[in-house]
This record gives C-alpha cells, structure tokens and sequence, in this order.
C-alpha cells in the first residue's frame, strides 16, 4: 500500500471534514480507496494460509463506508478519519471475532478477536472460560502472546489514542452478577470483549515485509480468538 498518499488523504480530511473539502479531493480518495481495498485483498490472502474460513473473502466484503452514520451521533462530520477492513469469515457486521486493520495518522494497528459483545454471549463466554481456563491460559499467557498484546485491559485503544499493545478494550469495574468473587482469575470475567491489538508505525503497510509481520500477529491472536469464536457460533 502507498502509506504516503493514505496518509496525506487522511490528514487532509481530519483538518477539513466537510462534504465541499471531499468533493474536490474524491480524485484523491477513490485512488486512496483503491489503493486499500487491493492491500486488504493482499492480507486476506495471506491470511487464508492458516485459516481457511476467510479465503472466500474478498476486500469489498470487508471494508467499511467511509461515510459516517451521524444521526445519533453529538458529531455531525460526515466522514470518518481513518480506514479500517474487518476480515471476518461472516462478514464485518458478524458478531464472530476477526481480524482488523486500522489506518489512521498516528493510530495505525492490527487486532484480532470479538468486539461489544451482547451480555448474553459475554456470559456463555465466561462461563467457556471458567469451564476451561487451561487451555483458555495457554491461549493468552504465553509467552508470545503476553509480547505481543500484554495483559487484560493494561491498554488504551480511542479514536484518538491507542497504546503500544493491548488485550481488552474495556472491563467491569466490579464481578460480573452470578459469578464467585474470589475467582482466582477473575480479570478473564471482567472483561467485556476479546480483542487484541498491536500498534504499529504509519509505514507499516509500506513494501513487502509489512505482510509477514502482520501474518505473525494474527497467527498469535488466533487461538484465543478461537477460544471465544467456538462460543459465538452457538448464537450466529
């Protein structure tokens, strides 16, 4: 991908998100667009080496509008500030984990896992773990995995702001309800979601190299992911 122009695109709209600024640039954006769309096609691609389930996929099944839903929303800009492709094998508006590419000036990552989910899955979901935490600690305490997205919700991932690592976008302040409160591992329960990102630099997607070290992420993110995925499926 040509991070430059995605970059210089992405900047420009930040400081002029307005419908007159984007016309005049759409040139610019549908050969910002394009550009994407083929570098996602690259990643699905290369992520069908190990997980079959998202080879069907193309880029268009994948990437999101780039026009923003403001009807219920205090900010009335109509476009959004970054790029971001969902690579999931049943679709970006399933609730089933995947894999997200995030490009933004200063707030580029990669992340793997399940987004919000509802609280009827997130209990059948901690239930799975409570049931199986073994192999629910071998997912996410080993040593690759603790490197790469550290510990439960030890990260911060905002519009305008993401950590270096992360595993947990947000946590109960308290246990969840029906749940023992001297739970040994207790941080696994108060997590309300299962995703896990790495940060990474602006170039990142620039080259060759970018795809194997993306590969490397996802490969380590993917049994938790299908840890949670195995309790998912049940509900889609």
């Amino acid at each position: 991908m040509n991070t430059k122009k995605i970059m210089h695109f992405l900047k420009g709209i930040a400081a002029n998100n307005n419908k007159q600024w984007f016309q005049e640039h759409k040139a610019e954006y549908d050969a910002v667009k394009a550009d994407f769309e083929q570098g996602v096609d690259k990643v699905i691609a290369c992520l069908a080496t190990f997980d079959e389930e998202v080879s069907h996929l193309t880029a268009k099944d994948c990437t999101y509008r780039f026009y923003r839903d403001v009807r219920f929303s205090p900010d009335k800009s109509p476009y959004k500030r970054h790029l971001g492709a969902y690579i999931c094998a049943r679709g970006r508006k399933a609730l089933r984990g995947g894999y997200y590419l995030h490009l933004q000036p200063g707030n580029c990552l990669i992340a793997v896992g399940c987004y919000w989910l509802p609280t009827n899955i997130l209990t059948s979901c901690r239930n799975e773990i409570m049931a199986n935490i073994d192999e629910w600690r071998k997912d996410v305490e080993n040593e690759g995995f603790v490197n790469l997205f550290g510990r439960p919700n030890e990260g911060e991932w905002t519009d305008d702001k993401v950590s270096e690592k992360g595993f947990g976008l947000a946590a109960l302040k308290t246990v969840p309800k029906g749940f023992p409160k001297d739970y040994e591992y207790l941080q696994y329960l108060r997590m309300k979601d299962y995703c896990c990102w790495v940060s990474v630099p602006d170039d990142f997607f620039e080259g060759e190299g970018w795809v194997e070290q993306l590969k490397h992420i996802c490969k380590t993110g993917k049994p938790m992911m299908d840890f949670i995925n195995n309790v998912v499926d049940d509900y889609e």
